[in-house]
């Protein structure tokens, strides 16, 4: 009998193999500043990362009042203090996802670790703010390029985390997220068909108020819009320059040019056209 129970249980041993998640090295927040958060078919885990650049906050030109409202808040949050999640919306390349990466640079000395949450892992979420409760750091939370197609598991994960549940997430837990939608869901011309005024007050229809009611519960809005001509060639001239290229006149017609050529003029395609531009330079 008990033979042909270990034989079973190593089949069954077996067959669990597969599901379980390579084996990594334990996290430890005294070492660790930055973890990816990995969904599998068991739950989830955190993997330790090296951030994957050394970008400080003052490093990111043109966008002064982000920086200023989105470290004022973090720093709060570290102080213990009243803060809010924070959403940064808008044009794509303007610095949103690099504002918050560059957080951990200049704040991990104080207490931040930051995790970040792939869109499609969300699901795990509630599991993985239960998990940091009782740890003694704080977290800031990231899920990058956010956005939804519909009234998904995902969506309903983060929906409940934010504002949803009675406990709501630790006190040692923000989350951030950034999205080229401010509503976070696509908006169609028939979601307004249901929109009434009434007593002079407009008041929406339920799908403007289901699509709203998630960017509701971030109580930091950031909006990044793409660069005029001065921002762009600020930029550009601050990446040339700590690339160890020279900023001049020539430089600055051939990053209107290439700006022009991509038809976008963002923090994104600066760093894009130094790394081109002194790139060449130095191989001549």
């Amino acid at each position: 009998m008990n033979d042909d129970l270990n034989v079973r249980l190593l089949h069954l041993l077996d067959r669990l193999e597969p599901l379980l998640p390579p084996e990594h090295h334990a996290i430890d927040w005294s070492r660790d500043v930055a973890a990816l958060w990995q969904r599998h078919a068991l739950g989830g885990r955190l993997v330790p990362v090296t951030p994957r650049d050394s970008v400080h906050v003052d490093e990111l030109v043109g966008i002064e009042r982000q920086k200023r409202a989105l470290v004022d808040n973090t720093r709060a949050f570290l102080a213990g203090r009243p803060a809010n999640h924070a959403l940064l919306w808008g044009a794509r390349g303007t610095g949103k996802s690099s504002l918050i990466r560059a957080l951990i640079n200049d704040l991990s000395g104080e207490g931040l670790r930051l995790i970040q949450v792939d869109r499609y892992d969300l699901i795990g979420l509630p599991a993985l703010v239960a998990e940091l409760r009782d740890v003694e750091h704080r977290f800031i939370v990231y899920c990058d390029d956010l956005s939804f197609e519909g009234n998904d598991d995902a969506y309903k994960a983060l929906k409940s985390v934010l504002d949803g549940t009675l406990t709501g997430p630790p006190e040692n837990v923000l989350l951030y997220a950034t999205s080229n939608r401010r509503h976070l869901l696509p908006e169609s011309t028939s979601d307004n068909n249901e929109t009434q005024i009434v007593d002079g007050e407009l008041h929406h229809g339920d799908a403007v108020e289901e699509k709203i009611s998630l960017s509701d519960r971030f109580g930091l809005w950031l909006a990044f819009h793409p660069f005029n001509q001065t921002i762009y060639l600020e930029a550009c001239a601050h990446w040339v320059e700590s690339l160890g290229g020279a900023w001049n006149e020539e430089a600055s017609a051939e990053a209107l040019r290439y700006a022009l050529q991509r038809g976008v003029r963002s923090g994104r395609a600066a760093w894009q056209f130094a790394a081109y531009w002194v790139g060449t330079q130095l191989s001549e």
